[in-house]
């Protein structure tokens, strides 16, 4: 070996030692995906009601065990099981938009906090299949929808729980709020222990959607999160190999992959399997997302399709790409900006069913330009009212007729 070669070498091994060291040190500053400002408890419940204040019920199902201290109700433990759980949320009158305005002490303030107001186990499917044919029925026909939220990394049960009331309440959704969590441990050096929860499960989740389509829901919309992208898609490629789901399809409603913690050639090989969706789904990124930069120098400086630079290649899969890269985010992560446009879901939702391109009209200012490398793709920036969302936004899609 000559002398230059084990000096390369000698240089390789000494950046592997001081990327290691990054990791060892940044990886929990630059990874977590929420920072605890305070108490997310589920009990003592709040049984008061402050004026003003929304209540949403919640239905749960987890791969998560039974937790022995009642204020967390689930571990982050997993079981061999699915488990249900029916949660009443309260969102304070002066909530505002983008928040989780957390209790700092049990139980809460319902007049200035979320805070927990009922929760109970079901003790089967059969239970929560009642219980939200039940809600649905509350809804006229035509409107009886299921929101499914799946959380991402290093998120207790509460905090997911928070965050599913908190973008119900912002996007003014009407649908049944279910919620599916997977067993994150919610702490920061569980980046490994909670991917490997994410992949155990995929199946769990399977079901619950074939529980879900099978149900009188009209449709199922889909908002994922980071990580919880991983079990989401996972989901749908197990459906798509047993045809399971085949008969169901009119049933999915829109589709939200936000700020997905997936390598993006694994994203690619879960599409070939599930071929090209019919209806367009949503990709939810930013390219400067913190948490995601992590995770790729974690994967060996592989991108994740959550901070892809390349927006246009994703419409080929029938996404339509929603760029939130120039909107500033309340987290210094940029992590979770998904959930500060969910009070211009109406808005955003009409652009979208209206399609993108010259001579579209919508409630908001639009400046669409074609894509260079990709004639049969525009880019429409948004332009919306200050006092809704940062502006602007930019939605990336194939154009309508295309």
């Amino acid at each position: 070996m000559s002398q230059s070669s084990g000096t390369k070498g000698a240089r390789a091994q000494v950046w592997r030692q001081v990327r290691a060291i990054f990791l060892v040190i940044a990886l929990p500053v630059l990874v977590s995906a929420c920072a605890r400002p305070g108490a997310a408890p589920m009990y003592p419940p709040s049984l008061a009601k402050a004026p003003g204040a929304t209540d949403y019920t919640i239905l749960a199902a987890t791969t998560r065990k039974r937790s022995a201290n009642p204020a967390a109700m689930f571990s982050g433990e997993r079981a061999n099981d699915i488990d249900f759980a029916q949660v009443v949320v309260s969102v304070p009158p002066a909530h505002v938009p983008g928040n989780i305005e957390y209790p700092s002490q049990p139980p809460g303030n319902p007049t200035t906090d979320f805070v927990t107001r009922e929760a109970v186990y079901l003790d089967s499917e059969k239970q929560f299949i009642a219980s939200l044919n039940q809600q649905l029925a509350q809804r006229p026909p035509g409107h009886r929808n299921v929101l499914l939220f799946i959380h991402g990394y290093n998120t207790n049960f509460a905090e997911g729980l928070y965050r599913l009331a908190q973008v119900a309440h912002d996007a003014k959704s009407q649908a049944v709020p279910v919620f599916f969590s997977w067993a994150s441990r919610g702490e920061l050096a569980g980046y490994v222990y909670d991917q490997n929860s994410a992949t155990i499960a995929r199946d769990a989740l399977s079901h619950l959607l074939l529980v879900l389509a099978r149900s009188n829901a009209d449709q199922i919309n889909v908002l994922a999160h980071s990580m919880g992208n991983w079990v989401t898609v996972e989901a749908f490629r197990n459906l798509a190999i047993s045809k399971d789901f085949k008969g169901y399809g009119h049933k999915l409603g829109a589709i939200v992959l936000a700020s997905p913690d997936i390598d993006i050639d694994v994203f690619r090989s879960q599409m070939a399997r599930i071929g090209t969706p019919k209806k367009p789904f949503l990709v939810v990124l930013s390219r400067d997302d913190r948490a995601l930069a992590a995770s790729r120098l974690l994967a060996g400086n592989e991108a994740r399709l959550g901070d892809y630079k390349n927006a246009a290649d994703l419409t080929r899969y029938n996404a339509i790409v929603v760029d939130l890269s120039d909107v500033k985010g309340l987290s210094p992560l940029n992590h979770d900006k998904f959930a500060e446009i969910a009070m211009i879901a109406p808005q955003l939702q009409e652009v979208l069913e209206k399609g993108v391109g010259p001579g579209k009209t919508s409630p908001v200012d639009q400046v669409t330009t074609p894509v260079n490398d990709a004639p049969d793709v525009v880019k429409t920036v948004l332009s919306l009212p200050i006092a809704m969302a940062a502006a602007p936004i930019v939605v990336i899609a194939r154009q309508a007729g295309q």
